[in-house]
């Protein structure tokens, strides 16, 4: 029965890859590469059913694109990045139920579509089984500019091409969901085509998952372990592919949960980073208006000492209450005299012994002011 196979591949200079030795080779033809001088000559090749190029509608007056040499030289002379995206290319799955020109159909039907599309030039070519395989291989392979194609040449990137962002500003969905979109078509347009011919074969473009199927999903043993399958004889080799495919399968399945754990967790530190970051610009407002509550709290203590100042009275100090000197001055400075010299015939009766043990010495005595000194009042 018919299956379901499309993948997209990118051809970039990065990879060093070219769009004129890609368009050689799956049309079995000879291109000469302007910008590098290289020759691409293929016409040997064997298989190559069918190869033509298809135009959108808004360049059907393109003659230039029509010839494959000028369009891939031109694809390649516009682009300057050494590792530029040149050409993208969709390799799909024929059913073998169609004979050849119905196969010739479909894939030219697809190949408007995707030139429709994205106003592209689509270069396809049908190739049919290899000898060592599967004779129901059958496949194509579709090669389209990443540039707009007009009368004048090649002009801006595909809608395809851009970037999501730059996609959502013109209204567009992601670059994936456009995958998945052509995909959907291409399974669209098979089946059409399988029921246009009376064939009950169908095939769906979802994964077995989505389908509600629980079977396990098929494999690429390859030409050679194909051509052992179709002789009945025992592939050993095909049981070690098996087992290493379901063993990428499950480091596949652990890898994809590996990523979403770190996804997670990146996401979780992203969290924490802004709460510390919030929790910062808080701890700096506080610091900034830190130095004014402190003015203020100073300010209210001040105010709260001298009012309890002004609340009591006023104490006098100690020397305050030894002389008193709100009376009459000449009678304080009396008193004042008289204590003045009680204290000095008290010293000179005990003159006092130094403090230092063993030395006999008397201390210098202190110099004393008199009390009737102008200084002392």
């Amino acid at each position: 029965m018919a299956i379901y196979h499309l993948s997209v591949k990118l051809v970039t200079r990065g990879a060093g890859r070219s769009s004129t030795a890609a368009a050689a080779y799956r049309a079995a033809a000879r291109v000469s590469d302007e910008r590098t001088g290289l020759v691409f000559d293929y016409m040997r090749k064997r298989g190559v059913e069918h190869s033509e190029i298809v135009l959108p509608a808004s360049a059907q007056t393109a003659d230039w694109a029509r010839d494959r040499e000028q369009l891939w030289n031109a694809a390649e002379a516009a682009e300057n990045r050494k590792d530029a995206r040149v050409a993208r290319e969709y390799e799909v799955a024929l059913p073998h139920e169609l004979n050849a020109n119905q196969r010739r159909e479909l894939v030219r039907s697809f190949a408007q579509d995707l030139a429709e599309r994205h106003r592209a030039a689509v270069d396809f070519a049908i190739h049919a089984p290899h000898r060592e395989g599967d004779t129901r291989n059958h496949h194509a392979h579709l090669l389209a500019t990443t540039r707009v194609v007009s009368d004048l040449g090649l002009g801006a990137k595909t809608d395809i091409e851009l970037k999501d962002a730059d996609r959502a500003k013109r209204g567009l969905g992601s670059g994936r969901n456009e995958v998945k979109a052509i995909r959907e078509r291409w399974a669209q347009l098979v089946n059409e085509h399988l029921a246009e011919h009376g064939h009950a074969a169908r095939i769906d473009h979802r994964s077995l998952e989505a389908q509600g199927l629980e079977r396990d999903p098929t494999f690429h043993k390859g030409p050679a372990v194909t051509a052992i399958e179709r002789r009945g004889e025992s592939a050993r080799v095909a049981e070690r592919v098996r087992d290493e495919v379901t063993e990428r399968l499950q480091r596949a399945a652990e890898l994809g949960r590996l990523e979403r754990e770190s996804q997670d967790l990146a996401r979780s530190i992203i969290d924490t980073t802004t709460k510390l970051e919030a929790a910062r610009a808080a701890r700096d407002v506080e610091r900034t208006s830190s130095p004014e509550k402190i003015r203020r709290d100073a300010q209210a203590a001040w105010l709260a000492s001298h009012a309890d100042k002004l609340a009591q009275p006023e104490r006098a100090s100690a020397r305050d209450r030894t002389l008193d000197l709100s009376g009459d001055l000449a009678a304080a400075r009396r008193e004042a005299r008289e204590q003045w010299i009680a204290q000095r015939d008290a010293k000179t009766a005990t003159p006092a012994v130094d403090a230092v043990e063993g030395q006999g010495r008397e201390p210098t005595s202190s110099k004393l002011i008199r009390p009737d000194d102008d200084r002392t009042l």
